[in-house]
C-alpha cells in the first residue's frame, strides 16, 4: 500500500512527500479521518493531491494512504431515483448517518450492498460470453430494467451461474473461465474510473432527434440523440427552467441531472418537483427514470470539478445497456470556475480571464463523450449532453462560452430582453443555431412531413425579415412601411407569440408533439398566403387586424389539445372563411 506525508496545505490542494509509490489519478485517503482525495500531479520527490472534502484541521505530518485504484464510480442497480453528491456518495444515506450536513470523512457505500434484488439470468453454464454481454436482468425501478454486463477485459465460458432469485450486490452471479483457466467472478455491480470513457463497438451517425415537445427546439433548433447542446444565458434568463422542461418531457429513456455549483434552493426545487411529477411516457413517477447529482455552490470545490465526470460515466453505463440517456449539466461555467480555483492554487500560468490554458481540452473531453453508438453487446444507445453556460454579466465572448461553442453543434442562446418580457423559452432565434438539421432530414420526411423543413425555413426567413424591418421601425416608425411589409411584422408576431412562446404551466402547451407543431406552421403560413393576396388587392392591413384572425391563430396553442387533429384541421377553414369575408366586404 502506497503512503505519503502531508508537507503543505493550500485549501483543497495538498503537497505530499515521501510518496514514491503513488501514481497519477490514484484515489487516496487523507489523515485519520480518511478524507477522499485524488493524485493530480507527481514530481520526483513529491505529489499533489486534490481533496474532495473540507480540509480545515489538517496538519503537516498527517498521513496520505493510496488505494491503488483510480477515482471510480460504482455502477449497478440502485443508481436510478437516487441522489448523489459529486463523487457518488448517496445524500439520503449520509443524512441518515450524519444529519442534514455532510460530515467530513463520512463513508457510505454508493449503492446499498445489503438490499436484495430480483435477478433474472440470461445465460447458463457453458455459454460463451465476452465483455459487455448481458448476463442478467434486474428490475431496478418501475421504468428501468438494469442489465448486468460482463465487466471489461473478461471473455470466456460461464460457470456456476445462479438460478433466478433474490440476491444482494455482493453475491456472485456467475464465474467466467477464460482461455487460461482462470475464474473471474461477476457480480451485479462493477467499478469504472470517471475520467476514462467506456468502450463501444463503434460510433454511429446521429440521425434521430431528441424529441422535447418544446416548439422552438424541436422545430427551429433541434438536437439529435447523441448530440451536444449548450444553453448560454445571463442570470434570470431561464437556463435551469429550460433544462427542467427537457428533463420532464424529452423522449430520453433515462435523465441524469447534474447540479454543478448551482444554488441550493434551485437543487431543492429540482428534488421537490421531480419527486411529484408523473412521467408522461409511462404515467409512473418521473424519478423512476431519473438520477440526480447535487453538488451545490457551498460544497467543496474539488468535488464540483469531478461531478460532471461522475454524471457522464453513469450515463455511459446505461447507454451500454441500450438506453438513450440525456445528461443535463447545470452549469459548466461553475465547473470551469472550480477548475480555475484549483489551477490558481496549483500556481499554474493562467490564460484568458484567469482560466487555465487547458480549459478547452477539458471541455472537449467532456462533450466528446456524447454520441450515438453501437455498444459492445450489439445494441444501440446514446448519450446526449445539454450543458448550461452562465457567462458573467451575460457576456458571450467570455472563454467558457466561446470554447463550448467550438465543440457543440447546437447553440440555444437565451436572451435577457425576451426573459424580461416574459417570453419563454427565452431562446433568441436570430443567434441560435443547430447543425443537426441535415443529418435528420430523412427522419423528418418519414416521420413528420416531407414539407417540414420547407415550413421551418419559411418561418426563420420571416423572423429574419422582421428583424431587418424593426431596424427601420425604430428609426422612423411603422407608418411609413407599405402594407406588405407591415403584414410581415404582423405574421411574425403571430409566429413569435403563437408558436415560439410556450407556457410550461398550460396543460396543452407545456408539451407539443411534432404533428401538432407541423399543423401549426401550416396554418400560420396558410394565413400569411391568404393575407398576402388580400393586401395585394389593396385591402388595408388595418382591416385584417380588426377582424381578429391573427389573435385567433395565436390562440391555437391554448385552444386545441394534442389529441384533437380534427380541430386543428378546422382552422384551415377558419382562414378560408376570413379570406372570403374580406373579399366580400371590399368588393
Amino acid at each position: 500500500m502506497s503512503e505519503g506525508i502531508i508537507h503543505g496545505i493550500n485549501g483543497p490542494v495538498l503537497t505530499v512527500v515521501d510518496c514514491d509509490d503513488f501514481h497519477m489519478s490514484e484515489m487516496v485517503y487523507v489523515s485519520d479521518e480518511r478524507l477522499i482525495g485524488e493524485i493530480i500531479s507527481i514530481n520526483r520527490d513529491s505529489a499533489v493531491v486534490q481533496v474532495f472534502e473540507e480540509t480545515s484541521g489538517l496538519r503537516p505530518g498527517d498521513r496520505v494512504i493510496g488505494t491503488g485504484a483510480q477515482l471510480s464510480v460504482t455502477l449497478g442497480p440502485g443508481i436510478i431515483s437516487n441522489i448523489f453528491d459529486g463523487i457518488q456518495r448517496p445524500l439520503r444515506a449520509i443524512e441518515r448517518e450524519s444529519g442534514i450536513f455532510i460530515s467530513r470523512g463520512v463513508h457510505v457505500e454508493s449503492l446499498d450492498k445489503d438490499r436484495k434484488w430480483e435477478v433474472f439470468m440470461t445465460v447458463v453454464d457453458g455459454d460463451f460470453v465476452k465483455q459487455g454481454d448481458i448476463c442478467a436482468e434486474i428490475p431496478e425501478t418501475s421504468s428501468v430494467l438494469n442489465k448486468v454486463m460482463i465487466p471489461h477485459g473478461i471473455t470466456g465460458k460461464v460457470k456456476t451461474a445462479v438460478r433466478n432469485g433474490s440476491y444482494t450486490a455482493e453475491d456472485v452471479l456467475l464465474y467466467v473461465v477464460d482461455e487460461n483457466g482462470k475464474e473471474h467472478p461477476v457480480k451485479m455491480y462493477q467499478k469504472w474510473p470517471i475520467r476514462v470513457p467506456r468502450p463501444v463497438n463503434r460510433r454511429m451517425q446521429v440521425s434521430r432527434p431528441l424529441i422535447t415537445g418544446q416548439r422552438v427546439i424541436d422545430t427551429l433548433f433541434p438536437i439529435a440523440k447523441g448530440g451536444m447542446a449548450a444553453v448560454p444565458g445571463g442570470f434570470g434568463t431561464g437556463k435551469t427552467m429550460t433544462q427542467h422542461q427537457l428533463a420532464k418531457w424529452s423522449d430520453a429513456d433515462i435523465i441524469i441531472y447534474v447540479g454543478c455549483g448551482e444554488r441550493g434552493n434551485e437543487m431543492t426545487q429540482v428534488l421537490e418537483e421531480f419527486s411529484e411529477l408523473k412521467d408522461p411516457r409511462t404515467g409512473l413517477e418521473l424519478m423512476a427514470r431519473t438520477m440526480l447529482i447535487a453538488n451545490t455552490s457551498n460544497m467543496p470545490v474539488a468535488a464540483r470539478e469531478a461531478s460532471i465526470y461522475t454524471g457522464i460515466t453513469i450515463a455511459e453505463y446505461y447507454r451500454d445497456m441500450g438506453y438513450h440517456v440525456a445528461i443535463m449539466a447545470d452549469s459548466t461555467s461553475r465547473w470551469a470556475e472550480a477548475l480555475r480555483e484549483l489551477s490558481g492554487r496549483l500556481e499554474e500560468m493562467p490564460a484568458e480571464e484567469g482560466f487555465p490554458a487547458y480549459l478547452s481540452s477539458r471541455l472537449s473531453s467532456f462533450y466528446e463523450r456524447a454520441g450515438y453508438v453501437e455498444t459492445l453487446n450489439g445494441k444501440e444507445g446514446s448519450v446526449t449532453i445539454i450543458g448550461a453556460v452562465s457567462p458573467q454579466g451575460g457576456d458571450f465572448s467570455e472563454p467558457v462560452t466561446q470554447n463550448t461553442k467550438r465543440f457543440v453543434r447546437c447553440f440555444w442562446t437565451l436572451d435577457k430582453s425576451l426573459a424580461y418580457a416574459r417570453h419563454f423559452p427565452a431562446i433568441q432565434w436570430l443567434t441560435s443555431y443547430s447543425e443537426y438539421i441535415d443529418d435528420m432530414e430523412s427522419w423528418y420526411a418519414e416521420n413528420v412531413s416531407p414539407e417540414f423543413l420547407k415550413y421551418r425555413t419559411d418561418i426563420l426567413r420571416l423572423l429574419q425579415e422582421e428583424s431587418e424591418l424593426m431596424e427601420i421601425v425604430k428609426l422612423i416608425g411603422s407608418d411609413v412601411l407599405p402594407d406588405s411589409q407591415r403584414l410581415v411584422l404582423e405574421i411574425s408576431r403571430v409566429v413569435r407569440l403563437g408558436f415560439i412562446q410556450q407556457n410550461a404551466y398550460h396543460k396543452f402547451d407545456t408539451y407539443v408533439p411534432y404533428n401538432k407543431q407541423m399543423k401549426m406552421m401550416e396554418i400560420m403560413m396558410h394565413l400569411y398566403d391568404k393575407a398576402k393576396q388580400l393586401v395585394a388587392t389593396g385591402i388595408p392591413i388595418s382591416d385584417l387586424k380588426r377582424s381578429g384572425i391573427f389573435e385567433e391563430i395565436i390562440g391555437i396553442k391554448f385552444n386545441v389539445g394534442n389529441d384533437e387533429p380534427e380541430k386543428m384541421e378546422s382552422y384551415f377553414g377558419i382562414v378560408d372563411d376570413f379570406y372570403k369575408r374580406m373579399v366580400e366586404q371590399h368588393s
